[in-house]
């Protein structure tokens, strides 16, 4: 392996003259199976949280590392040993949506045992959102990005949606790996309280939500699933004014979101 090639001690790969090529190298490599973090602030989320990172590329490096400076110089150091300049064109072939930051990343995905573990009942001390059967790419991740931010346990989803799609975690802005984020089946869903929002449930204000509750909200088009509602504790409702059809469905979990938060000691 030359020196260009060679992994740094944050895990990056040195610059070279065969740095540029020994990076794309590594990222075909990776593609089929790896996260991708579409930009600038997927990354810099990514590496605040943890993420197992395993190549990193941007179309001007010195750009990216002014962005790092101003807006989060907590990384800034770790995202200039990380990152490998790769000419635009280049970057665009292997990802064509590229983000106008003109940075890219993959990162492994955290483990489903533990992510399962950090859904579970015992010592969770903050909600699971349950997306139930969800349609709309853009919408769960912006959901993920409300939970990371609140402290939520997790985000569930129900259903054929992946939430763990390029575009959900471009929608997260790279924060699922600030929370757990799995796909189960209605009978896998963690052990708790449900409280499932619907038209027709109790005003939301009237109740406190229990901090180990799971917070269900149906699909942006047909509502609850039938196997959701039958498993459902509670129906709750938020306030609507009449003739109104319905929230975004991020718009619903983070009034939610707040609604449990004002009544509770753990939330951020």
């Amino acid at each position: 392996m030359s020196k260009a090639s060679t992994a740094d001690g944050h895990g990056g790969l040195h610059e070279g003259a065969d740095g540029a090529e020994e990076a794309v190298r590594a990222w075909r490599r990776a593609a089929d199976t790896a996260v991708l973090l579409d930009g600038f602030h997927a990354l810099k989320h990514a590496l605040r949280f943890g993420a197992d990172v395993r190549v990193a590329l941007a179309a001007d490096k010195k750009g990216a590392g002014a962005l790092a400076d101003e807006l989060a110089p907590d990384v800034a150091g770790e995202l200039a040993a990380r990152l490998v300049e790769v000419p635009g064109d280049l970057l665009r072939s292997l990802v064509p949506r590229l983000h106008p930051t003109g940075v890219a990343a993959l990162a492994g995905r955290p483990s489903r045992a533990g992510n399962l573990a950090a859904l579970g009942r015992t010592g969770r001390t903050t909600p699971v959102i349950v997306l139930d059967e969800p349609r709309n790419l853009g919408n769960a991740g912006a959901v993920i990005r409300l939970a990371a931010g609140y402290g939520a346990a997790g985000v569930v989803t129900t259903g054929s949606l992946d939430p763990w799609h390029p575009t959900v975690v471009r929608g997260g802005a790279g924060l699922h790996f600030a929370t757990a984020v799995e796909r189960l089946t209605v009978d896998d869903l963690p052990e708790g309280p449900l409280y499932a929002l619907d038209p027709e449930g109790a005003d939301i204000r009237g109740l406190t939500l229990p901090d180990d509750a799971l917070l269900a909200f149906g699909s942006e088009r047909s509502g609850l699933s039938d196997a959701l509602r039958a498993r459902a504790d509670h129906l709750v409702s938020l306030p609507m004014r009449p003739q109104v059809s319905s929230y975004n469905l991020a718009t619903s979990v983070g009034m939610t979101l707040f609604h449990w938060s004002a009544h509770s000691t753990q939330a951020p």
